[in-house]
This record gives C-alpha cells, sequence and structure tokens, in this order.
C-alpha cells in the first residue's frame, strides 16, 4: 500500500483567519466554540485566529474561556490570535475617549494570554486628520503596548480601513512606539484607503468609496521588518486555482526575502461579501474558498520552501 504523500513543508505555518467563515456565524449555523474543531476536521488547519466580534460578550467570562482551551487542548489546535474590532479608536484625539479605547483592549489581551495566543490584533482609527491620529495613536496604541508587554502579550495593527492603509503611515507609528511588542499584520487585500462609514457596521462599510489605491506588494515589503503575522486575503480565483488580485508567488517571495517564518493566516472573503454586497460573478463557498486559498499556499509556498 501506497505511503499518503506528506504536506509540502513550508517556511511559514497556516493559520485560519475565523472571519472566513463570518457567513455561517453570522447566520448562527456556527459558533465561536466549535471553529477551533472545524477549523481542523474539515480543513485540516490547527491554527486557528478569532475575530472578537464573535464572542464579543464573553472575553471575560472564565467559565467560557476555560471551555475554549480545553476543546482546543484537547484537539490539539494551536490558539494564535484574536482579532479585536470594536473596542474604540486608540488613535482618538480626545484623551478621555483614547484612554477609555485602550481600557476597553485589556481584556482581550488577558483572554489571549490564557488562551495561549502570541497577539492580539487591533485597529488604529480616529476622527482628524492622518497627522492628528498618528499622534494620538503613538500614545493609545503605546499605551496598550506597554500593558500587552506586561503580559507577554504582542499588540499588532492591521492596515484595516482610514490612515492604516497607508503603508508608510502605519510603519512611522509602530517604529515610534519602538516597542518588541509592537508590530503589524500585513494584509494582502487592505491597502485601500475608502471614505468614513456612517456606522461601524459591514452594512455601512459596503458603501464606502474609494478614494485612494496603495501599491499591495509595496505596501507589504514595507510593514514586513514590522510583521508578527500575515493575513493572505483571498476574494476570486481563476481556472487554474490563482488567486485574481495578488499574484501569490510575489507575495510570499517578498514574506520570505523579508526572514519571515511566523503564521499566514487564511482570510476567505468572498463568498461573505457576495452576499452583503450583491456582488456579480462567481464566487466560492466558504468551504471551497478556504480550501483554494489553502491549496494556493502550499503551491505556492513549496516551491520557496
Amino acid at each position: 500500500m501506497a505511503e499518503p504523500i506528506p504536506a509540502p513543508k513550508l517556511f511559514f505555518d497556516i493559520s485560519l483567519a475565523e472571519f472566513s467563515l463570518a457567513g455561517p456565524l453570522y447566520a448562527g449555523k456556527l459558533t465561536n466554540l466549535e471553529f477551533p474543531a472545524m477549523a481542523k476536521r474539515d480543513f485540516g488547519i490547527s491554527n486557528v485566529e478569532y475575530v472578537s466580534g464573535f464572542w464579543q460578550d464573553k472575553a471575560k467570562d472564565q467559565a467560557y474561556l476555560n471551555e475554549l482551551k480545553q476543546r482546543t487542548d484537547d484537539l490539539g489546535v494551536r490558539n494564535v490570535l484574536i482579532m479585536v474590532d470594536g473596542e474604540g479608536d486608540l488613535g482618538s484625539p480626545n484623551a478621555t475617549e483614547r484612554k477609555k479605547a485602550v481600557e476597553n483592549h485589556y481584556k482581550w489581551v488577558e483572554a489571549a494570554k490564557f488562551l495561549g495566543c502570541h497577539a492580539i490584533r487591533v485597529n488604529l482609527n480616529g476622527k482628524g486628520s492622518d497627522e492628528e491620529i498618528a499622534k494620538a495613536g503613538v500614545e493609545g496604541y503605546g499605551a496598550l503596548v506597554d500593558y500587552g508587554a506586561k503580559h507577554k502579550m504582542a499588540v499588532i495593527i492591521e492596515n484595516h480601513f482610514g490612515p492604516s492603509t497607508n503603508p508608510d503611515w502605519l510603519a512611522d507609528v509602530v517604529r515610534q512606539v519602538n516597542s518588541p511588542y509592537a508590530g503589524v499584520l500585513p494584509d494582502f487585500g487592505n491597502f485601500t484607503r475608502r471614505t468614513d462609514p456612517e456606522a461601524q457596521t459591514i452594512e455601512a462599510f459596503a458603501k464606502t468609496k474609494v478614494i485612494k489605491e496603495y501599491d499591495r506588494y509595496d505596501g507589504v515589503k514595507k510593514l514586513m521588518p514590522y510583521a508578527k503575522g500575515v493575513s493572505a486575503k483571498t476574494h476570486q480565483f481563476d481556472d487554474r486555482g490563482y488567486d485574481v488580485e495578488t499574484d501569490f508567488t510575489r507575495m510570499l517571495k517578498l514574506i520570505k526575502d523579508a526572514g519571515f517564518k511566523g503564521f499566514i493566516g487564511i482570510e476567505y472573503e468572498g463568498a461573505f461579501l457576495k452576499q452583503m454586497m450583491q456582488l456579480p460573478g462567481d464566487y466560492l463557498t466558504e468551504f471551497e474558498g478556504i480550501m483554494a486559498t489553502k491549496r494556493l499556499l502550499e503551491k505556492v509556498g513549496a516551491t520557496l520552501s
């Protein structure tokens, strides 16, 4: 009997971002507690990245955290990070609002520490000019990084709306904070500056307009010196299985050349965005899109490893 073909040895580890399953999670067909088992059973992925919005009221619920940790321990699944949203603007020029936002994130640092994560991912936004947000962000984000350091927890910013879509702006903020616990989570697909949403909802974000596009390859290259994770964003694939927006060979080479050996998280959004934004064209289901992204990472990664 032939031996099974082993998975290719890669220069990075593959993780699964929970937002890839946003559709079934929002529909109540999947829960955060069930996510790790699905990642391993259905996709063969043993590293998971959580999204705070899918268990927003559970961050301080010790019984819930115990259950989640027990499940992942039993499965042999590693908890990589928590993507934290909706906890206020770390870059607010208003000192009171900024302090409140910093403190709102404390519970996620503590939850991530308990679960064995290496980082939480935050957003750096605020109301004001890019310069005002940067100045306030160095203070607010810096204060949160200091809190993370006490727990040996990295606090990393994703290029995710607002001025953080500008890689030069984002890299400069992280440089100014100047801590081993500060860093970034470069996302292949989030280098588009858009108008501010009228509300902090997915529906409102869907109605925003494009202001400027930054080059994704240049952006990732500039952010990699500070990267403590990478988000492989995908939406659509061609008939050969390649992503239609990002040249994965070019992108992964940039990542390898930077000396990165950490987690690259699969974040397939095609099915969910098609549903939310009524997009034309063909999009894979959540299951198909996650597997297509995994196959692409393995295929390209194997040629570079």
